[in-house]
Parts: structure tokens; sequence; C-alpha cells
């Protein structure tokens, strides 16, 4: 038998050789050393991607300056040494900014003592900041998952950054916003590819918490109360898988996905927390909207414990002219990748309640089934998409957050994203007549050019 050449030796042998990384995965021995790691792999990215670093510190108020980046630095507070995991300076002229960094990653969790501690520090030192990261992801943009003394952050600010969040920032800056420098764009790219591997730490949201198996039987039961401590954790956890949601799409869209909130909630989150809670407990539904761009309106979600659903649904106007028919037929054929699955209702103008609804399979053969008197107007659709609800509290196949995720996507790239909004077609200019170059023929009654110009023929009996 043939001994293989050299070269198809190296051939098979480079599928199991491991590529040089800038940011390697190998070596990680434990939590710390995870920590540690993924602390120097964003500092230093963050200083050497401008475009990167620039983009996350400006949300934070950072000037537009050279960032300097440091790692486990040491303090004295109180006659004992502290050593945050990290440092950014950015100074533009005379201007300078500081935050310290505190990390976690895995299922670490921040503790309020410590934070409480590095912010001490920070006020110590004159600095402007403490910027925490950690796999825990607010219900609410700008909100800290741990609760601190209010006092301590009088003259420090205190932010937060999930990984899912440096994660899709990361893929935003890279793949749709841009790098100007190809080298740049490659160290970013490294990031990306450690911040992806399940031994960095950054992990994506893995579960419902622990009171999810209890909340999902007492609302099954009707024993669920608004005091019951799983009734809130459970509904915040909701708002946080929304977000997470929201990050994920995003990344996919290359478009900032926001979730929904109005300017009292926005002020004061309680008020959306509390109707999340009041929700869950009177009718076993939690339910969001996201913001995407572009799109002909907000997309809602909607997870109903008592019947083991979840759904999507947009709404959309319909077109302002043309018979019923014409406007149902104007929405189907934005519908050629929607399942025959997908629910259309249709609602009439000056109508309270339902709409007719149909199924759009059925739809697509007739649409008078969604024109319950032809004589109203119709005014909009909505569509909805229904899949079965995952009971589990972790990730995987049967587990509630990939069920949410699942439909969220399959919604989106089956329906929303091939809608458009009606528009009115332009005034058309009126044509201008035709003049002919031949003067038309004088009617009998018409007076001639010449009318006046003859002398005037007196009879016979005239004098002269």
């Amino acid at each position: 038998m043939d001994k293989p050449t050299k070269a198809a030796w190296v051939t098979d042998q480079v599928e199991k050789w491991h590529e040089a990384r800038l940011i390697p995965t190998s070596g990680i021995s434990g939590a710390e050393e995870q920590e540690r790691r993924a602390t120097s792999a964003l500092l230093a990215v963050m200083s050497a991607v401008k475009e990167f670093g620039r983009g996350l510190l400006r949300e934070l108020g950072a000037p537009a300056g050279a960032i300097e980046t440091f790692i486990e630095v040491p303090f004295l507070l109180g006659g004992k040494k502290c050593y945050p995991d990290g440092l950014i300076r950015v100074t533009r002229g005379s201007k300078s900014w500081t935050a310290l960094v505190e990390v976690k990653t895995g299922r670490n969790e921040l503790k309020a003592e410590q934070l409480e501690t590095y912010l001490d520090v920070a006020r110590e030192q004159g600095f402007d900041a403490l910027i925490t990261i950690s796999n825990e992801i607010p219900s609410t943009v700008g909100q800290h998952p741990t609760k601190v003394d209010k006092r301590k952050t009088r003259k420090v600010a205190l932010h937060h950054w999930s990984w899912t969040f440096l994660l899709s920032s990361a893929v935003m800056q890279k793949e749709h916003r841009g790098v100007s420098d190809p080298d740049q764009a490659w160290i970013l790219g490294e990031l990306i590819r450690y911040l992806e591997h399940p031994r960095s730490g950054a992990m994506e949201l893995e579960d419902m918490g622990t009171h999810w198996v209890q909340v999902r039987q007492g609302v099954t039961a009707g024993t669920l109360r608004a005091g019951d401590a799983g009734a809130v954790e459970v509904s915040a956890r909701f708002d946080a898988l929304l977000r997470y949601v929201s990050l994920r799409l995003g990344r996919q869209l290359g478009a900032d996905v926001l979730m929904v909130r109005s300017r009292k909630e926005m002020v004061d989150p309680s008020i959306r927390a509390q109707a999340l809670l009041s929700s869950l407990v009177e009718s076993g539904e939690l339910s969001g909207a996201l913001r995407i761009p572009d799109t002909v309106g907000h997309m809602h979600a909607t997870a109903d414990l008592r019947a083991s659903q979840v759904t999507c649904h947009v709404d959309l106007a319909a077109p302002k002219t043309g018979r019923p028919t014409t406007r149902v037929n104007w929405l189907v054929r934005q519908l050629k990748a929607a399942p025959d699955g997908v629910r259309i209702e249709a609602f009439v103008a000056n109508a309270r309640g339902a709409g007719a609804a149909a199924l759009l399979g059925k739809v697509r053969e007739d649409p008078s089934l969604l024109i319950a008197d032809p004589a109203k107007e119709l005014r909009s659709f909505r569509l909805t998409m229904i899949a079965p609800m995952g009971t589990k509290k972790g990730r995987g196949r049967g587990s509630f957050i990939d069920s949410v995720v699942d439909v969220v996507d399959q919604f989106y790239t089956d329906v929303v994203q091939h809608l458009k909004a009606w528009s009115a077609a332009p005034p058309r200019m009126r044509e201008a007549e035709i003049v002919s170059d031949q003067p038309a023929a004088l009617a009998s009654g018409s007076l001639s050019s010449q009318d006046g110009s003859e002398p005037a023929h007196h009879g016979r009996g005239g004098t002269g």
C-alpha cells in the first residue's frame, strides 16, 4: 500500500490543528481566569478599535478622545487594598474621563457590597463612573441589575453592560456600521469569535429563574398572587428576555431594535413592572412590543401561560381606496412567504370588538372571508402567528426562552420584513389640450373677422 505524500499528510493534519488566535479560549482553568481574560480582551479591543470603543463610551458621557485601558488596578480604601477588574481613561485635550470596571462571567452575579466599595473608590479618586459587566440583562435600558445605596451614585455614575449587549455592539460595528482600518476590523472579529465561544463565560440568557415552574403551575391553577416573590421574578425575567430578543434580532438585522416603552414607563420603570405583574396574575399573560426601524408597525410578543401558547402580531393600516376585496388582495400579495397558518383579522371603520378573521391559507382561496359587510370600509389588519409555548425554564428544545426566540424570528422572517405600508398614488399632471393650427369653421351665427369693414348697402328708395 502506497504511503501518503507529505503534502497530503499535511492537508489531513491541518483539519485537526488549532488555528492561532489573538484571544485564545484554551487554558481557561476557572472563573477567576475566565473573568481576567474576558476583561483584558474587551478593554484591549476597546482601546485598539476606535469606532468600537468610542461607540460604547459615547453613550456614557465620555469625550471622543484617546482611550487607555488597564486591568486589576490597585487602590487603597480605608487602609485596605482593593482591585477593580479594570479601568478606562479617555482624554481629549485638557479634559479627561475615567471609569472603574467590574466584570463577572458565567452565572456569577454582581454583589452590592463590592460595587459600593468601588463607588467609594471612584468618588475618592475623583473618577466619573463605575461600569459593571455580567450576563445579567436588565429589563429596561439604563436600569442596573443590582440595587445599591443611592447615596453612593450622587457623584459617581453607575452603568451596566451585559455580555449580550457587548457582543451585539461588536457585531453591529464590524458587520454593519463598519471599521475603517482593516487590521482593526480583524481585531474586532477576534473579540466576536472569543465572546461567541462557550468557554469565554459570555453567555446568553440562560433560564427563567428558580420560581419559573412554581409560577407556571400557579397560573394554571389560578392560585398565583401579586405578592408572590416568584411572580415578581418571572415578570422581570420576561422583560429581560424581550431585551435579549431585541439585541439578538438587532444583531442579525444590523439595526437598533428597541423595546417599546411609554414616556411614563421610561421615567418610572416600576409602572411597566407593575402592569406586567398584574397581567400575569389576572390573565396569565406576559407581553411586550419591539420597535424595528422601517417596519409597518410594532411587533408584539405575548406568552399565554394558561393556553400554553406564544403569539406574535403586527397591525397595519388597509389601503384607503378600492373595494374591500381589493384591499384584502393587496395584503395577500405581500404574504407570499408566509405560512398558511398565519391568522388575519380585518377591522372595519367605527367598529368595536373583534373583526372578521381567517387563516391565510383560506384567505388566499377566498378573500371574501375577511369581509363581513361589503358596505363597510376596511380600515386595518392584524396578522398573528401562534406557536406552542415551551415549559422548561432553561435553554434547549422544549424551553420557554427558545419558544419565544423562535416565534419572533420566524414571524419577522416570514411576515413582517415583507410588509410595506400602503401609500396613495401621487396626483397626475393634467394633460394639455391639443390646439389645431387650422382655424375652426365658423358657425352660421359667428361673427366674421371682416364684419363691419364692408360699406353699407342702401336700398333703392334710399337717398344718396
